[in-house]
């Protein structure tokens, strides 16, 4: 990454936050970031959305995504030479079958976590330890899915293959930490009411397909706990889409004015039909753990947003204003939508999801105002669940 950040300790209610070391302009890339480690959303990878197992680049072509997501195998899509996929570097893991989107992700793979995880001849047997954890968290993690258990996995994975085990412990123990009670409510968060209990049932499964002894506390309950805890709360939403580049691109076409509409106008009906045929999955998903972006803080007021327009898991941070030196880089956890309500409605939100209350400029300036909603927002109030904050956290 540049050095047009860095992450600074700022106290001990708040943690970490980035700043700018220079002067970024509006529309500037802050950095580019790629995760420590990352892994596809496992509802995701069973609907067939088909990723990279490394990177989460989109596999289909646009073409085969959109005829998926309308279940309509006819569709043909204009301009095909707009699509990214490049179908011919795909490479498989000789023994699981696993697909990447390249020989380097292949190798990157097997280099840093794949060789434990890797399943080999037991990809589809229910009794492989690590297959009975996959069903297991499925079971209790329906969509829309906001983490991973194989996240922990590859944590877990990456450390046991590991030359320099200090060094990767070290890497995850950065990330921010929350107390036991707070750690509870992230669990809790995760799980639901439904699954309080099974927390155990997890451990007892992790711990049978991937025990090992460097990392033992790891296995412990409170170990435990604090390994979910570290994934629930650091974990950043990523989406990728083999359509949504072919847009992207036809949006760039230099076209005759008539052409221009329309494309234009079949790229909204397109989006339509999917809607109603996949409502709002459009996306690959999954989440992964980017140690400067972890440092970003919330406001209501972002000076700066993520977005993935790779095509896989690198992160972009854009700047949405301009920032000065040694100004902080804050970036929302919450929605447009989500922004424009009251500041009490903001902060539930928040509390529910992220346990904090914000103290941005724009809370500051409305924390006079009453601590109601108003009927609209009440009405409101029951929609705002994860769905609409996983979607802002996978913007493609």
């Amino acid at each position: 990454c540049g050095a047009a950040a860095e992450a600074r300790f700022i106290s001990s209610a708040k943690g970490k936050g980035l700043f700018a070391t220079r002067n970024i302009g509006k529309g500037d890339t802050v950095f580019v970031e790629r995760p420590v480690v990352a892994s596809q959303f496992l509802w995701n990878a069973l609907y067939n959305y088909r990723a990279c197992d490394h990177c989460l680049r989109a596999l289909e072509t646009a073409e085969e995504n959109a005829q998926r997501l309308l279940g309509k195998s006819s569709l043909v899509l204009p301009h095909p030479e707009q699509c990214s996929i490049r179908k011919d570097l795909h490479q498989q893991c000789p023994r699981c079958q696993v697909t990447y989107c390249s020989a380097e992700c292949r190798q990157a793979a097997l280099e840093q976590y794949h060789q434990v995880l890797c399943l080999g001849p037991s990809r589809d047997d229910p009794t492989h330890p690590l297959n009975k954890l996959q069903e297991a968290w499925r079971n209790m993690h329906y969509p829309p899915e906001t983490s991973s258990i194989m996240l922990m996995a590859r944590m877990v994975a990456t450390v046991k293959q590991a030359k320099d085990k200090e060094w990767w412990i070290k890497a995850f123990s950065q990330f921010c930490n929350k107390t036991a009670n707070e750690e509870e409510e992230i669990v809790h968060k995760l799980l639901g009411d439904k699954f309080k209990g099974q927390l155990e049932v997890l451990r007892l499964l992790f711990t049978e397909a991937l025990y090992d002894e460097h990392l033992s506390r790891w296995f412990t309950p409170e170990g435990f706990r604090s390994l979910f805890a570290l994934v629930g709360t650091n974990g950043q939403g990523i989406g990728t889409s083999s359509l949504s580049q072919w847009v992207h691109a036809c949006d760039a076409l230099d076209l005759p004015m008539l052409q221009r509409e329309e494309l234009d106008a079949f790229i909204d009906q397109l989006y339509k039909d999917i809607e109603k045929e996949s409502g709002e999955f459009l996306n690959c998903e999954g989440s992964g753990l980017y140690v400067l972006q972890s440092c970003c803080n919330h406001s209501c007021i972002p000076n700066a947003e993520t977005s993935f327009p790779e095509n896989n898991f690198l992160l972009h941070l854009t700047a949405l204003e301009d920032i000065k030196a040694g100004e902080e880089i804050c970036i929302s956890y919450l929605d447009c939508c989500q922004r424009e309500r009251s500041r009490h409605s903001r902060n539930k939100i928040l509390r529910e999801n992220y346990l904090f209350t914000c103290s941005c400029p724009k809370c500051l300036a409305q924390a006079d105002d009453a601590d109601v909603t108003s009927d609209e927002e009440e009405e409101g109030e029951g929609e705002t669940d994860d769905a609409e904050l996983e979607d802002e956290m996978t913007d493609v």
